[in-house]
Formats: C-alpha cells, sequence, structure tokens
C-alpha cells in the first residue's frame, strides 16, 4: 500500500488530480449557497419557543404536574420502572424490526407515557429543542385534517391515527437521550437488529420459506430470480427501504471502533450480513439507494474517495452475479413489468391530483382505491402509488408534502451545519451516517411507498429524531444523566 501511495504521489498525472480537486473543492465549499446552506439562522429556535404548540404544551405541562401533585403520583411512581424512558425507548426502538406493528405501537405508548411521567415530576424540565420539533407537530396536525376529510373516513381513521402516532414518537427519542454514550448505545442496538434481521432473511433465503409474489419479479425477464427476501418486513421493497437506513449506522460503527479487534469483526460482520441480505432482497430501488448511500458517505468522510468510485463499479461487475447485474442494470427498461406498471401507476396518481391536490383522498387503501381507479392507465388496480411524496399527497393533500419536504431540509440542513463544524470523529462518522441513510431512503422512495409498512415508517421518524440529536454531539453530556 505504502509503495502504491510514493507512485501516486509521483505521478505529475496524480498530483494534477489532486490540484484541479482542491481548487474546485475549495471554490464550492466557499461559495455563498454552501456557506448559506451551512449557517442556519438561531431564529428558529426563538420562532419554535413563541409557537402555538409551545403555547399549548406550557399549558399541558402545568396540567400534568398540577394532576402529579394533587393526586400524590409521587407514592405511585417514584421508582417505578415506567419512569425510566431511555430503557423504554431503547427497548421499543430496537425491537421494532422485529416485533408486530401493534406491539411496536403499545411500546411506543409505554415510551409516551413514561416521557409525560417525567415531565410530571419536574416542573423545571424542558422539551428538547430541534429545528424539526414544530414541523412534525405541524405534520402531524394536517394528516389528521386529511384523515377527516377522507372520501372513506372509518376505513382512513386506523391509519391515519397510527401514522400520527408513530410521527408524534420522533419526540421521544429526542428528550431520551440525553448522552453522547446514551445515543451511541442506542445506535449500536439498531445495528444489532438490523444484523439479526438481515440473518433471518438469509435463513429464508436459503430454506425457501417466507412469503412469495408472483407479482414481485418479472419471470419472462428474470428467470433466474425464483426468490426473494422479504425477512420480517413482509415485502423485500420495505427491507430495502429499512436496510438502506442501518447499513450507514453500521459503517459508523466499524469505522468507530477500528482500532479495537473483537468490535471491528462484530461491526464488520454486521455489516456484511446486512449487505448480503440487502442482494437477496433482489430490489433494485433498495440496491440503487445503498449505493447513493456509500456515495454520500463516502464523500463525507473523504470526497478525494469519489474518485475510486469508478473503479469500484467495475470491480463490482465482475464479483456479483450474473443475475444480479442484469436485475440492476434492467432500472428504467420499461419492457419489465415492474418499471411499466410502476410508470402507468404515477400518471394516475397525477391526474387523480388534479383534483384532490388540497386535502388528497385520505390514507389507507381503500381511500384510494375508491377513487383512483378512474384516473388509473390500463385499469391497474394499485394498493398505492408507489412514490413517497405522491402518496403523502394524496393521503393528506399538498400542504402534507410542503411540511414533510420543510422537515427534510431542515434535517440535511442542520446536520450537514453540524458536519462542518463538528471536531470529534466520533460525532462525525454518526452525522454521515445519518445525512447519507436518509439520502439513501429518500432516494428508493421515488419509486417505493415507502411507508407501505408501518414500522419502517416508526424507524424512518426514529431516524430523524436521533440524525438531529447526532447534529447536537458537541452539546450533549459525556457522561449519561440519571
Amino acid at each position: 500500500m505504502q509503495r502504491v501511495n510514493d507512485i501516486l504521489r509521483a505521478s505529475i498525472l496524480w498530483r494534477a488530480l489532486m490540484a484541479v480537486s482542491q481548487w474546485v473543492g475549495e471554490q464550492w465549499a466557499n461559495s455563498r449557497a454552501v456557506q448559506a446552506f451551512l449557517a442556519p439562522s438561531d431564529r428558529s429556535r426563538g420562532a419554535s419557543d413563541s409557537s402555538i404548540f409551545a403555547r399549548l404544551w406550557k399549558w399541558f405541562h402545568h396540567l400534568l404536574c398540577l394532576l402529579y401533585e394533587k393526586l400524590r403520583l409521587d407514592k405511585l411512581f417514584g421508582d417505578s420502572i415506567f419512569s425510566q424512558l431511555w430503557l423504554w425507548c431503547a427497548l421499543t426502538v430496537a425491537l421494532a424490526p422485529l416485533l408486530p406493528t401493534m406491539v411496536t405501537a403499545g411500546l411506543g405508548l409505554v415510551c409516551v407515557c413514561s416521557l409525560l411521567l417525567g415531565f410530571a415530576r419536574r416542573r423545571s424540565r424542558q422539551l428538547v429543542f430541534t429545528p424539526i420539533n414544530k414541523y412534525i407537530m405541524l405534520y402531524a396536525v394536517v394528516y389528521a385534517a386529511g384523515t377527516v376529510t377522507s372520501v372513506a373516513p372509518a376505513d382512513s381513521l386506523p391509519v391515519g391515527l397510527l401514522t400520527v402516532f408513530f410521527t408524534l414518537f420522533a419526540l421521544v427519542p429526542v428528550n431520551a437521550v440525553d448522552s453522547r454514550e446514551r445515543l451511541e448505545r442506542l445506535v449500536r442496538l439498531m445495528v444489532l437488529a438490523g444484523a439479526l434481521v438481515s440473518l433471518y432473511g438469509m435463513y429464508q433465503f436459503v430454506f425457501r420459506t417466507g412469503y412469495q409474489s408472483d407479482a414481485w419479479v418479472d419471470n419472462s425477464m428474470f428467470s433466474g430470480i425464483s426468490f426473494r427476501v422479504a425477512s420480517t418486513f413482509e415485502n423485500p421493497n420495505m427491507l430495502g427501504q429499512y436496510l438502506v437506513l442501518m447499513i450507514p449506522l453500521g459503517g459508523a460503527c466499524l469505522l468507530n471502533d477500528i482500532r479495537d479487534r473483537k468490535k471491528r469483526w462484530l461491526w464488520l460482520g454486521c455489516c456484511g450480513v446486512m449487505c448480503i441480505c440487502m442482494l437477496m432482497t433482489f430490489s433494485r430501488g433498495g440496491w440503487l439507494a445503498l449505493l447513493c448511500a456509500g456515495l454520500v458517505f463516502f464523500v463525507l468522510i473523504n470526497p478525494r474517495l469519489l474518485m475510486a468510485a469508478p473503479f469500484g463499479l467495475v470491480a463490482l461487475y465482475f464479483v456479483l452475479p450474473d443475475t444480479i447485474i442484469q436485475r440492476f442494470t434492467s432500472i428504467g427498461n420499461l419492457a419489465d413489468h415492474s418499471t411499466s406498471y410502476r410508470v402507468s401507476i404515477w400518471m394516475g396518481s397525477l391526474r387523480m391530483l388534479k383534483d384532490y391536490w388540497l386535502c388528497g383522498v385520505g390514507p389507507g387503501q381503500t381511500a384510494f382505491n375508491t377513487v383512483y381507479p378512474t384516473y388509473s392507465y390500463d385499469a391497474i388496480v394499485t394498493p398505492h402509488s408507489h412514490n413517497l411524496l405522491l402518496q403523502i399527497t394524496s393521503d393528506a393533500g399538498i400542504c402534507a408534502l410542503i411540511i414533510f419536504c420543510v422537515i427534510l431540509w431542515c434535517f440535511f440542513r442542520w446536520l450537514c451545519a453540524a458536519l462542518h463544524r463538528e471536531k470529534d470523529s466520533r460525532g462525525k462518522l454518526l452525522q454521515i451516517a445519518f445525512v447519507s441513510g436518509a439520502a439513501g431512503f429518500m432516494v428508493q422512495a421515488m419509486t417505493d411507498y415507502s411507508f407501505y409498512n408501518y414500522r419502517v415508517m416508526f424507524l424512518f421518524w426514529v431516524y430523524l429524531a436521533l440524525g438531529m440529536t447526532a447534529a447536537r454531539w458537541s452539546g450533549l453530556n459525556g457522561e449519561e444523566e440519571p
């Protein structure tokens, strides 16, 4: 390796490329657009503190404390396990990929009760501020309004309530994770859970167990693909969405513990089984999303690694099986039934939203299929629009879409700003992981309705919350709070 470095440094072409790359990087970093993006205004905190949500919360907090004191609940909950918010939050987030949706919701409800109990015990306690808090609450309100105005209110109600609850759950991890150690510990638990999910997926692939659908593969084009892994998510594309979030976190754990032999092999194994499981999903959107997430991950670590990307892609071509290469290179091929099917659905969904853009048709399959068949192309039947942004608009209207985009903007802006000023390498790697995972997730969201699986939706909002916590790395306590 040292010999290779010496040869490269002696090469005139290599030095010229490095000089050009450095000049372009400096021009980019010093541009007004980048500097404005990396310097978000501090006024957002003042605006949040004076918002209607903050005022309602202060009134509610006062009421909670009053009830706690009047009912003498300190005797009942003084040292109760229900007051251990961190424990319940870690348990819920780590087990979410392994448990049924309603069990996850039940554990989430326990977390919320534990959070409220903590606020009831201390009048001085305040909600932890993040720039996306008010937008998350506003998104939940708009989504609830979309549920009420649904074309099928009775069928939309369960879906809407669960979506609102899982969205608002993002406020729990932000308040539960109060130290660097707890943030790292929760990330590690999530990666270990991802490895377990992947191992179960590999078991399914080897023994050919689990549900399979004929709609998952166009057999006329991909005769070599007879089985797609879904693991605990019941759909290979949803498993791919989940792994796109987890693999960058595994990479951060690996690089943070690279000098510890035992931990290094542990995290390398976790990343390995998750990547193998991703291949077994045969999810082209998932593969593309993971490549984009990996590109963002390595470029943020060192922009010069971008120059190695073409060589990496060429190496993959010679290493991966023909079935995977054939599947990946078919992206965009309208002869593939899956691709043409999606394009027709997008066109039909856009036609529908021309008439229902303001409030949408309401969440849930029943509401969607009550209206969509009138606008569909080629009489295609589908449970959703196969695009996250289109489906959010269909569920709750254009306002929900705008607020969701604002949430993403704030998330990426504040994390990138934190990454720009962060000096601690451990915190920096976690910030890079959250940025790259969310970026990859949104790439796949362009071809799939990512929230089709409620637990993926739950983990996405948790991911945003933990990402905003990682953005506060330098301000987090070095030791755990009691």
